[in-house]
């Protein structure tokens, strides 16, 4: 049998005092860091990335001769009570001893391991590092922390073998490198750039699903069949208490003016500063509402989270290299983003799940 426990008025008060909701951890805040807003901050960037001896040509825009800097002076601000933490690397140095993080994806996972690093290395004036590379994997460890930095470039996620007929993009299988995936602590994962390209720049032959080999497919129905390989492995191979898995989301290009009001704009030439938030004019990324649905709908392991990061970088049409990346004035980019720049706001998003607000299994 139940009994109702009668609180006088003035007890009550009391205890709605001693629970301030703006003292709440992110964590019990329940924090999405999706929405928010560009703000000015003098004391950005986080790192002078001449000092940072990771970054490749093609993210190197300030080494490139880009002259402005005031792209580099934007913090995100998450709306509402949620408190972005300022990334901290000997923080994340401290809390990581021995353990290793692993970016599985495209040239943009590319794009965030070198933040990450670079982030990292400027924490620590004369840290030891040493850098190796075998096959697709490139490793960063940190030999005073213990701490693995990695990189898998794998585009599509799913097994992409050569066989006798020509290159089989195999997508029910995640075969060939999952072993490698299972090695790691933290485990942060892309795709989608690649997904619709064709022709010389298209990477495989033929598409494979169960016995049946075709020519192509329609991308779109590719590119769910393989999300949903890769959400039917983490099922199965993660195990919550073992390892942390990020999906990254979308990471949206700017070749059309019209998405952020100016129409005339036919990419984010001259662009030197953010779209004004905390509504973007244009549409979200197709592919956005596919990842969200199968994260939502077929995952069912409590290790995984969403990294969502499209929202906040759609405002960020200054951001990319342009002609400062890696095809200089003959190209123009605006895909990839500039190191220092944004891809170190999605490492701080990440630096707050894992330290700020973690996972009820945690590691650290």
């Amino acid at each position: 049998m139940f009994h109702m426990i009668n609180l006088s008025p003035l007890l009550l008060l009391l205890l709605l005092l001693n629970h301030d909701p703006i003292q709440m951890t992110n964590a019990e805040l329940g924090c999405d860091y999706s929405n928010g807003n560009w703000v000015y901050d003098p004391t950005y960037p986080l790192y002078n990335s001449a000092q940072c001896p990771f970054i490749e040509h093609v993210f190197n825009c300030q080494r490139n001769g880009r002259r402005d800097r005031t792209y580099l002076k934007y913090r995100w601000l998450p709306l509402g009570r949620c408190r972005l933490t300022r990334f901290n690397g000997t923080e994340f140095l401290q809390n990581f001893k021995g353990k290793s993080i692993m970016f599985v994806g495209d040239s943009l996972s590319r794009d965030q391991y070198q933040s990450l690093l670079c982030l990292l290395y400027t924490s620590s004036p004369g840290i030891k590092y040493n850098e190796t590379r075998v096959g697709d994997i490139s490793t960063v460890t940190f030999s005073d922390f213990g701490v693995k930095v990695k990189l898998d470039r794998n585009v599509y996620l799913v097994d992409l073998v050569p066989k006798k007929i020509g290159r089989v993009l195999i997508l029910d299988s995640v075969a060939r490198k999952s072993a490698a995936w299972l090695a790691n602590d933290v485990l942060v994962f892309n795709t989608y750039a690649w997904w619709n390209r064709s022709g010389a720049s298209q990477p495989w032959d033929f598409v494979q699903v169960g016995r049946k080999k075709l020519k192509d497919i329609d991308r779109t129905v590719a590119f769910k069949t393989a999300l949903n390989t890769w959400a039917k492995w983490v099922n199965f191979k993660i195990d919550p208490a073992q390892i942390k898995v990020f999906f990254q989301t979308v990471s949206p290009t700017h070749y059309n003016g019209a998405e952020w009001d100016s129409p005339q704009a036919k990419s984010c030439k001259r662009e030197t500063s953010p779209v004004l938030g905390p509504v973007y004019p244009g549409p979200p990324p197709p592919a956005l509402a596919i990842q969200k649905e199968i994260i939502r709908s077929k995952i069912n392991n409590t290790a995984v989270r969403l990294l969502d990061i499209t929202h906040l970088s759609q405002f960020r049409k200054d951001a990319h290299p342009t002609i400062y990346g890696e095809f200089g004035g003959s190209g123009m980019d605006c895909l990839h983003w500039c190191i220092a720049g944004v891809t170190d706001t999605w490492n701080e998003i990440l630096f707050n799940h894992l330290f700020q607000m973690p996972l009820q299994n945690s590691l650290m």
